[in-house]
């Protein structure tokens, strides 16, 4: 694999000017011809690839795409997708993603915000299917009369998941996606040439991009996204070649391979990582108890991507920084150093200030190993009668309960309250009762919703607004 050492563009410069004109050729999609790279049920090459990015660039430019340009993708995981964002990148554009699940009310308002030149959609109607991994469509590129060029040196732009609130516009250079790759490759428990990966999480957002779909073409290891996203469609996935496999997602997958009933035995599988949110207490025992495979964690940010990892399992619930990563602690927050803001157009020095990233995640750093653990956002911090109560605590003492499977808790109109997914035939009043021996009365939530399962964000994070949450509970 190549490795490119980029700098910096000032802030005027175009898109991927940090990076050579053939970066997408040499870091992503340089190999042998025959070697296979994705298969989104059908397994594709790289000559095969290659030659689909270059048909997609050619009806790019019939569209009005060039360098400079902006290109907004609204595609549901799929070949297609991965070709027009290459096809785009390989024309030296900026790219938005926009996640194919949003309404057509949310894509219009992203739209708007983001001003792209060209909207690159679908020609067929995703399929329907409950739970399905990938589709199959045919992008279409359509020219935006209000759409503007670039106006940053940005190649990426995207947009956080928005679960605790509307999502914010977040942008990376081509020269942060190749330091970002280059730290993958520094770790020697990611997959690498000779492996592959099962990937579950989205391709529009920054694991499932970057980690994944970037990463697995750099690294050389094939990537796999599976016809269903059940726990029975994952696992014959994973049985279904023989080569080392690793597969990625967020806790929700962990959790959902954790409880299926009489897993295969699957020699092949090497690891599980998942990122994006902290992981219940007990899942990751819980998860090599049932395959015999470390579950490994990350920490990372859209804005940064990978910060710092556990991949086998042996730091829980510590983490190791990626090397080259500077962080600091200010009054419990963590702070990373970057050296530009992520956020274009956007001056808040709370966000971002003098060369420091606010995180606005609580955090312990171990002086002796550099170890960092995240204890979860700060803004989870509240006051109870003049007491303080951590959010992140009561909600981790809730998941920790014999027959709670996930719980979020919140804070609304002064009081705390907790939504629960508990087992079939939990006892609730055995739940209360758990909680009142573990948490002192001023940490108790003052209300108790039980419901099947928690709502979720379409990345599969959990939902954490509060008006949301009462009307899922009815």
């Amino acid at each position: 694999m190549t490795r490119i050492s980029p700098s910096s563009p000032p802030p005027s410069s175009p898109p991927h000017a940090d990076a050579p004109d053939d970066w997408v050729e040499r870091v992503l999609l340089a190999g042998p011809g025959g070697e296979e790279c994705l298969r989104f049920g059908t397994p594709v090459d790289r000559d095969a690839l290659r030659a689909l990015v270059a048909e997609q660039a050619e009806r790019l430019t019939a569209a009005g795409l060039g360098p400079g340009g902006t290109a907004a993708l609204r595609l549901p995981p799929s070949l297609g997708f991965v070709v027009a964002l290459l096809a785009c990148w390989r024309l030296r554009a900026q790219v938005a993603l926009l996640d194919h699940r949003l309404t057509d009310h949310e894509i219009e308002g992203a739209v708007e915000r983001l001003a792209p030149q060209v909207l690159v959609g679908s020609a067929q109607r995703p399929s329907a299917a409950a739970l399905r991994g990938y589709s199959v469509v045919d992008p279409v590129a359509v020219r935006l009369p209000a759409g503007r060029p670039a106006r940053t040196g940005h190649a990426l732009i995207q947009l956080s998941s928005g679960s605790t609130g509307p999502a914010k516009i977040i942008a990376r250079t081509a020269g942060d996606l190749i330091r970002e790759l280059d730290c993958y490759r520094r770790l020697a428990d990611f997959p690498g040439e000779g492996e592959r990966v099962v990937l579950l999480s989205s391709v529009v957002h920054v694991l499932g991009l970057v980690g994944g779909l970037l990463n697995s073409l750099h690294a050389h290891a094939p990537l796999t996204v599976p016809d269903r996203m059940t726990a029975a469609g994952i696992l014959a996935t994973v049985a279904d070649d023989d080569r080392p496999t690793t597969v990625i997602g967020v806790p929700f997958h962990a959790e959902l391979l954790a409880g299926a009933a009489g897993p295969p035995a699957l020699p092949q599988l090497r690891r599980m990582v998942v990122a994006g949110e902290l992981v219940r207490p007990g899942l990751p025992a819980a998860f090599t108890a049932r395959y015999g495979v470390p579950l490994g964690t990350m920490y990372g940010m859209t804005e940064l991507g990978v910060i710092a990892t556990d991949l086998d399992g042996t730091l829980n619930p510590a983490k190791q920084p990626v090397e080259g990563m500077e962080l600091r602690l200010v009054n419990g927050e963590l702070q990373l150093r970057t050296a530009a803001s992520p956020y274009p157009g956007l001056d808040d020095p709370t966000r971002w200030a003098d060369g420091w990233l606010h995180t606005r995640d609580a955090a312990v750093v171990d002086g002796t190993t550099g170890l960092v653990t995240v204890l979860g956002r700060r803004d989870s911090q509240v006051s109870i009668g003049g007491l303080k109560v951590d959010l992140t605590e009561v909600e981790q003492t809730l998941a920790a309960l014999p027959q709670v499977r996930e719980a979020v808790v919140v804070f609304d109109g002064g009081a705390i309250e907790a939504y629960l997914a508990t087992e079939d035939g939990a006892d609730q009043a055995l739940v209360q009762d758990g909680l009142a021996r573990q948490l002192a009365a001023y940490k108790r939530p003052r209300r108790l919703a039980f419901l099947p399962q928690l709502p979720r964000t379409a990345t599969g994070k959990l939902l954490r607004d509060p008006t949301a949450l009462r009307s899922a509970a009815g």
